[in-house]
């Protein structure tokens, strides 16, 4: 037991004997949560989640003895928790819409019964091992938990339970140690945030994350363990981006982390997504989804805790071999947090006022991602998708560029883009993926091994045509050849043919990877077709006025994923409509020599 010596914001001096750097601690009358920042003998410096507000100095400081952990368990998948894993709606039943300071709420629900069925491979007597599946749980309709020994322990199995209903708190099983411990097994553990959870070994498949977008599949692929950023000004579309890889990717399990962002996006997050249905089972898509909400009214060193909170969990899932996407949003207004705390303990600022740390704790936030076999054999993943807020746009404030150096897909968004109702906001010209020539394979085994090319060629046509605008906006379009103007209407045919997607839309708010391929290929086969009539004499403006050009455009919405057979009946279609013109001009041209 202790007493606090100074109260500066969320920072709070305590002198708090036998206190340990980490350590969970609670300040004042009321009990405020905090985590010990720094240490000097018995002197400690804690940074509370919660309102300092009608603290003073002189109130008790006692310590936990446990660092910032967090529960792991059944029950998670569903739920909506606070940036210290406090769950929400439970929250809600005893303070009502606002949260009041030191209340202590478990993250799983201790009075539920969970039809537990144990491990038939498992036998009394035999050594088990950290990560072993004790048995498993149906925690949602749509995803089973697997009941886990915690990392931290091994040893031999003594006793395991039957097959019935428990609680969470229920002893399941024994373990004795190899120090002659026995530790009590239940249906969940706690785990430090901070600490990152053990695995055997990386795991090098490259498997793509399919999200159904074609910008972000087919133009600029992230792996499955993969690490990504989403930058973008507000209003440039992030939310929307970042709920349709929560709908549609190939993820068995979605975490979305509201860090620090306005309460009136957040809250239309919370009210969006237990509406959206998982379009792999038909049931709602919190099933397997669950979210941390911190908004920015919320105590701003919360922040950081729910960054650390989401990730932990995110893991948890990966070790019962499941792959796991977490969405953060934002890792700006983390990074503010730590400037905020920076500043008030007197650290020397450096870019813009953050701590000279800002790129090491971005780096160890990024670097949880990963495939890797589990401690119990499986494979499994965690995806970490990292929304950016940069003021202004400003892809070169310290956040964004040391985040850009960090991860290995880059979905930049445009503000330009945006404004000319061109969704996703996906820009071409500042995104990139590191992951393209690992994806080719993927994508070369399952769809058509011309995919590398065909990407490749799009991307050339789109930075051709942008060289050739700027040109326009200084000369004008008479300046250019039949073959430039050309390359602008096939630039025009994959921004709107292939590149534009509308979430809102039914049929076109999923392209399947075959669909995205067919679709490329499509606008290709046009703008071929096109280049080899002009060297015949075919005016431009012929060409732009086929009624194909059009249809090619709108073909994304009139067919669905499944019909990937009238998609390439088309290009018949295509060819019947050019081939009459080249037999025109090539007679033309025949007379002519």
């Amino acid at each position: 037991m202790g007493r606090i010596i100074e109260i500066n914001g969320p920072i709070v001096t305590v002198d708090l004997p036998g206190v340990r750097n980490a350590e969970q601690v609670r300040v004042g009358d009321l009990g405020l949560v905090g985590e010990v920042i720094s240490l000097d003998g018995t002197t400690a410096v804690v940074q509370v989640y919660e309102s300092t507000e009608s603290l003073k100095p002189g109130q008790i400081a006692e310590s936990l003895n446990r660092p910032l952990s967090v529960e792991l368990g059944p029950g998670l998948l569903g739920q909506i928790f606070d940036g210290v894993q406090r769950p929400l709606p439970a929250i809600a039943k005893l303070s009502g819409d606002y949260v009041a300071r030191g209340l202590a709420v478990p993250a799983l629900d201790r009075e539920k019964v969970w039809e537990f069925r144990p491990n038939a491979e498992l036998e009394i007597g035999k050594p088990v091992r950290a990560g072993t599946i004790l048995g498993t749980v149906q925690e949602t309709d749509t995803i089973e938990h697997r009941v886990l020994v915690p990392p931290d322990v091994s040893g031999e199995l003594l006793d395991h339970a039957p097959a019935g209903g428990y609680t969470v708190e229920d002893v399941i099983a024994r373990v004795r140690d190899h120090r002659g411990e026995v530790h009590k097994l239940r249906m969940y553990h706690t785990w430090p945030v901070r600490r990152p959870r053990p695995y055997m070994v990386r795991d090098h498949a490259a498997a793509p994350l399919i999200t159904g977008q074609r910008v972000l599949d087919t133009f600029f692929p992230l792996l499955k363990g993969g690490k990504a950023a989403v930058p973008g000004p507000f209003g440039a579309g992030k939310t929307v981006v970042q709920q349709q890889i929560a709908r549609w990717s190939n993820a068995d399990i979605v975490l979305y982390v509201g860090c620090g962002e306005r309460g009136n996006e957040l809250v239309d997050v919370l009210e969006t997504f237990p509406e959206l249905k998982d379009p792999r089972t038909g049931r709602s898509l919190m099933e397997r989804t669950f979210l941390v909400a911190n908004t920015s009214n919320m105590p701003v060193v919360a922040r950081e805790a729910s960054i650390y909170v989401g990730v932990t969990m995110a893991e948890y899932y990966r070790d019962q071999g499941y792959d796991v996407v977490m969405v953060a949003d934002s890792t700006s207004r983390w990074a503010e947090a730590l400037r905020e705390v920076g500043g008030r303990l007197g650290q020397m600022p450096v870019e813009e006022g953050y701590p000279a740390y800002l790129a090491s704790r971005l780096a160890a936030f990024y670097e949880r991602a990963g495939r890797v076999k589990t401690l119990a054999g499986s494979g499994g993943s965690v995806t970490l998708i990292g929304a950016v807020s940069p003021p202004g746009g400003d892809f070169s404030e310290p956040v964004t560029s040391h985040t850009k150096e960090l991860v290995r897909t880059f979905w930049a968004l445009s503000k330009e883009l945006a404004d000319s109702r061109h969704y996703p906001s996906v820009s071409w010209n500042d995104s990139f993926s590191d992951y393209v020539s690992t994806a080719a394979g993927w994508w070369g085994e399952h769809v058509d091994k011309s995919w590398a090319d065909k990407r490749a060629e799009c991307l050339a046509i789109l930075a051709q045509a942008d060289e050739l605008a700027r040109i326009v906006n200084l000369v004008g379009p008479e300046a250019l050849s039949p073959e430039q103007r050309w390359v602008l209407e096939g630039a025009g045919l994959v921004k709107e043919g292939v590149l534009q997607q509308s979430a809102l839309d039914p049929v076109d708010s999923y392209s399947s990877p075959e669909k995205q391929y067919e679709l490329m290929a499509l606008v290709l086969e046009i703008y071929h077709q096109g280049r080899d009539l002009l060297k015949l004499g075919t005016p431009v403006e012929q060409l732009s006025a086929l009624p194909i050009m059009g249809r090619a455009r709108r073909l994304k919405s009139a067919l669905r994923s499944e019909e990937i057979e009238q998609i390439r009946a088309f290009r018949d279609e295509i060819r019947a409509t050019f081939d009459p013109i080249r037999s025109e001009y090539s007679a033309v041209k025949g007379k002519q020599a």
